[in-house]
């Protein structure tokens, strides 16, 4: 039966499911959970413990970092089915965005399917995750893997998470320049628990829904331990179907400025893509200009684009062209309902082993071996939406006889150089990616009694290893090559025309109503419509060792110290397909191969010296140092440092600092990431209509330079080719991390309750950012710098070049040594608990402000400040209520995120822009209650009890799911209803 104390000691939170910084303001909380009850009763029995963000072993929480920890109990209350969603949870991340599973359809770090984590607004590498205080290496897919993959942490056998908010890389190593994600599973576990959780949304007809079973056990014996979980977790698939704020995007301007369909008259339905309002061309074929019938909203004469209609003579309606007023793409069509299909959250599988062992040997200081294996196999899938634009040569017998005159433009790479007569632009349907994701990470070593008295030691080695296939499906640009060239054999029958020499070719369709409107032939769409797979694999080794103990006394205390060094070696080897290595993937993005290796070697140590204790305006003045020598064979050797320090004035008040450096390498996909090749609309070129008047003057020179005339229109996508930069010299960057703050747990009078408050003021400033420029900014300096150094392909310029058969664009974009990234703010968190009746009330409140998110590229750029902006909150806050006795607990948590607006970064102004760009505030309600009792626990309850839906903004400026952006802290879902069982052995 669950006592007080033991509801009491769980129950230590701030923010829904994390403790309000124990560090702050729990007298002592150790790792086992009754030891903290013991502390209140014997503060000489407590167990000596390293917690995160020191080395050190200490028996309290006294320590200069702030510190949260998400417990098991409050995570189950929460509704969370995993170790991931309760880590990017808002009152983890303080608001900022996450890459969750709502970005299958981007271009993300660690493929699609991946979870990750950073701390303070902060990249993921910049974030580093443990596993009982050992490093969890990088896992995903694709050439892009840098950052743990949370999907592999298990989460049946976690006592807690330990979240140090602080740079700590003197500490932890490079990449805790954020802050450090500790998870720590349960330690001398017995028994046997199964459970099983199924979260299950009410507003998508169970769609998105999850579920997670899970077994534990554990074993032991007068010299050995063991212990270990199996489970298994399923995510359903939510689709833009399945949410009725995903049905119909439009474009969301104010004033009823949306673009009114003349055949609908309602607001248009525009594909959920990042194009704009204008949406995806589909059910339309693109011609030279003629004369034709005018579509219902425009007044042309003449068109260049045209849809089917049977009801015109003619059977073709134009709608983009010239001799009009009233041209307008919109009244294109766009919009189709295989659209819905794609995937809003997408579906995944994940199976999860985890094992621990330990043998106590009675030599080598009393040495205990230990091992631990983790197994993780996630299969995760997408569904998204394609447009096929074919194009069918002049002249070609595919292109009916009113059309043969037709001459579009050149040949885009599809007709072996002949001028395309006809495009068509076609709503194919849908299509799938799928990712299997296999990890393995196992760890064998040994600590015991150093032979220095009250030394300990601890010596371990691990190897992790991810590996996975990544298959999507892609129109091959050879075959459709092959099947456009064709010659007729009858009347309407067609056959490839070099069929000799490709066996198996099956000639394109003729160019009709059907095809336009994506109904096509099988046998065709099998032939040019192929998967191609490629395969990632990470590998990472690491042998560490460590000694720790008492260095001397001073008059306050004895001087603990902490001393160790490390080896880590990672390889990263990402093999795209074949075909996407080659460029012959249809309008889509082609990879290279990445490869490469790098190895580090660090020394480091940590001092904590009481340096002064119990005297008349000094309760406590404890000093923490550490420090970190690092020798990357590819960036050679730094060294960093931080000190920490806390002083208590009096028994109820604590102050306390950090300041610290940090020196990241480059992740292995940042040095060397295999060029991949992508497209930028040809708006993009900045010498379009240079002649006009107001352009930069050295623009104009250039452009002319190039021999473009004033009145040039590219009419080619702006090629962009990203790689690595460690052979453009890549070079690690630096930072620095302070927190200062201040903790309050004044005593009250009996029978009032126990108060505590805290603020912590915090500020990362990272130099030298490892960042790319974005092929825009590249264009724009290089097209508007110095006529001179333009001529001498200098700057900016070297990453630029211009086809002088075409005029097309490629741009250079690789990663480079630019970027500043300032992130300032303020923790806040109170908590308040009292005995009220037979049980006990407790009230947590945790808000985080961001008083600077800001950023630039060059030295020279004035910083950018992010904060307040859309999907960048000043202010997230969360706040919960719960009440506990006898057997039962009881819990009501509201999460909040401030409203945002971006007005003034575009140069909007809100009472005349045309666009919405601001959000306002978002609340979301959760309830729950629990019972336990003979060994059975069960949790009941709902997350989002009012079905808030996320906010709207206009499109065009955002990425957007549906009218709302893309922006993890929202919640997709809708209203959801949760049930957890446990029964223990």
């Amino acid at each position: 039966m669950r006592n007080r104390k033991n509801y009491l000691m769980n129950s230590t939170v701030a923010g829904g499911i994390f403790a309000a910084s124990l560090a702050m303001f729990a007298p002592a909380v150790a790792s086992a959970q009754d030891a903290a009850v013991s502390q209140a009763e014997d503060t000489t029995n407590v167990e000596e413990i390293v917690v995160i963000g020191s080395r050190i072993r200490r028996d309290n929480y006294n320590a200069p970092s702030p510190t949260q920890v998400v417990t098991r109990e409050e995570a189950t209350l929460q509704g969370f089915a995993s170790t991931t969603e309760a880590l990017q949870s808002t009152a983890v991340t303080g608001g900022t965005s996450q890459i969750n599973n709502s970005y299958g359809g981007y271009v993300t770090d660690g493929g699609p399917g991946a979870n990750t984590i950073g701390l303070r607004g902060m990249s993921p590498s910049r974030t580093l995750v443990l596993l009982n205080g050992r490093r969890v290496s990088p896992a995903g897919s694709r050439g892009s893997v840098g950052a743990a993959d949370l999907n592999v942490l298990p989460t049946a056998i976690i006592d807690r998470v330990e979240v140090l908010r602080d740079g700590a890389s003197s500490v932890y190593g490079s990449d805790a320049v954020a802050g450090v994600v500790n998870i720590q599973t349960r330690q001398n576990f017995e028994g046997l628990t199964i459970e099983a959780q199924r979260n299950e949304p009410l507003e998508a007809n169970g769609a998105g829904g999850s579920t997670r079973l899970s077994v534990t056990g554990g074993v032991r014996g007068d010299r050995w331990r063991a212990a270990g979980s199996v489970e298994r977790y399923e995510r359903d698939e939510l689709t833009l179907r399945d949410r009725e704020f995903t049905r119909c995007q439009t474009d969301g301007f104010r004033n009823g400025q949306d673009y009114i369909d003349p055949l609908t008259g309602q607001s248009k339905c525009y594909p959920i893509t990042t194009t704009g309002s204008n949406g995806v061309t589909i059910n339309t074929i693109g011609t030279n200009t003629m004369a034709g019938v005018a579509a219902a909203g425009t007044t042309a004469t003449s068109f260049n684009r045209w849809r089917p209609n049977s009801a015109v003579t003619t059977g073709l309606v134009g709608f983009e062209g010239v001799g009009g007023s009233g041209s307008d793409v919109n009244v294109r069509d766009t919009f189709e309902d295989r659209m819905l299909n794609e995937s809003l959250i997408s579906p995944v599988d994940i199976t999860t082993l985890y094992g621990e062992v330990g043998y106590d040997l009675h030599a080598l200081g009393n040495a205990e071996v230990y091992g631990e294996a983790l197994f993780n196999q996630r299969k995760s899938s997408q569904t998204g939406y394609r447009q096929l634009a074919l194009d069918y040569a002049q002249g070609s017998p595919l292109i009916p006889a009113n059309l043969q005159d037709s001459v579009a433009f050149g040949d885009q790479g599809l007709n072996r150089g002949q001028d395309v007569g006809v495009r068509a632009f076609i709503g194919f349907g849908n299509d799938h990616s799928d990712q299997e994701v296999d990890f393995g990470r196992y760890v064998a070593g040994i600590k015991g009694d150093f032979f220095i008295p009250e030394w300990r030691y601890d010596a371990y080695a691990s190897y992790s290893r991810s590996k996975s296939t990544y298959t999507s499906e892609q129109f091959l640009t050879d075959r459709l090559i092959e099947t456009l060239d064709v010659v007729e054999t009858a009347p309407g029958q067609f056959q490839c025309a070099l069929l000799a020499s490709n066996p198996g070719c099956v000639a394109a369709p003729v160019l009709n109503s059907q095809t336009i409107g994506g109904v096509l032939p099988q046998n065709w769409v099998d032939y040019v419509f192929r998967p191609v797979t490629g395969t990632t694999e990470f590998t990472e080794k690491v042998v560490s060792i460590g000694i720790d103990g008492p260095l001397f006394s001073l008059p306050a205390g004895r001087v603990m110290g902490f001393f160790g060094a490390e080896w880590r070696e990672s390889e990263i080897d990402d093999t795209p397909g074949i075909d996407s290595q080659l460029g012959n993937t249809y309008n889509f993005s082609s990879s290279a191969i990445t490869r490469g290796s790098d190895s580090v070697k660090e020394v480091f140590g940590e001092i904590e010296a009481p340096i002064l204790a119990d005297l008349p305006g000094v309760r406590e003045l404890t000093l923490n140092g550490s420090f970190r020598y690092t020798d990357y064979d590819s960036y050679g050797d730094d060294t960093t440092y931080k000190i920490g320090l806390v002083y208590r004035p009096i028994d109820w008040v604590t102050v306390r600092g950090t300041y610290g450096t940090s020196y990241r390498a480059p992740a292995l996909f940042e040095q060397f990431v295999g060029a991949t090749t992508g497209f930028l609309s040809n708006a993009n070129d900045r010498c379009n209509e240079y002649g006009a008047d107001g352009v930069n003057p050295n623009r104009v020179a250039n452009c002319t330079a190039e021999g473009l005339p004033g009145d040039f229109q590219s009419t080619t996508s702006v090629q962009v080719i990203t790689a690595g930069g460690a052979d453009a010299g890549l070079s690690a960057e630096t930072s620095t991390n302070m927190t200062v703050g201040l903790v309050l747990q004044p005593p009250l009078p009996s029978g009032w309750g126990d108060l505590a408050f805290a603020v912590d003021y915090y500020e990362i400033e990272v130099e030298n950012g490892v960042s790319r420029t974005g092929a825009g900014e590249i264009l724009t300096r290089c097209y508007d710098s110095n006529p001179e150094d333009f001529a001498a392909d200098t700057g900016f310029c070297r990453l630029v070049s211009r086809d002088p058969a075409d005029n097309s664009l490629t741009v250079q974009d690789s990663y480079v040594n630019l970027a500043t990234d300032n992130v300032k703010g303020l923790d806040y968190t109170v908590r308040y608990r009292k005995d009220v009746g037979p049980g006990t009330a407790l009230f947590n409140l945790a808000v985080t402000q961001y008083t600077e998110i800001s950023s630039k590229l060059f030295a020279e750029d004035p910083l950018e400040d992010y904060t307040g902006m859309v999907n960048n909150p000043e202010f997230t806050g969360t706040a919960d209520v719960s009440y506990a006795w006898d057997k039962w607990r009881v819990r009501y948590g509201v999460e909040w995120i401030q409203g945002t607006d971006s007005y003034d970064y575009y140069g909007e102004d809100p009472a005349t822009s045309d666009y919405d760009l601001e959000v306002g505030d978002y609340w979301l309600h959760n309830a729950s209650v629990q019972y336990a009792a003979n060994g059975w626990t069960a949790t009941a309850g709902v997350r989002n009890l009012f079905n808030e839906d996320p906010p709207t903004i206009s499109s065009g400026v955002y990425n957007r799911v549906g009218n709302a952006p893309l922006y993890s802290g929202y919640d997709y879902l809708g209203r959801t209803a949760f049930i957890n069982l446990t029964k223990s052995f």
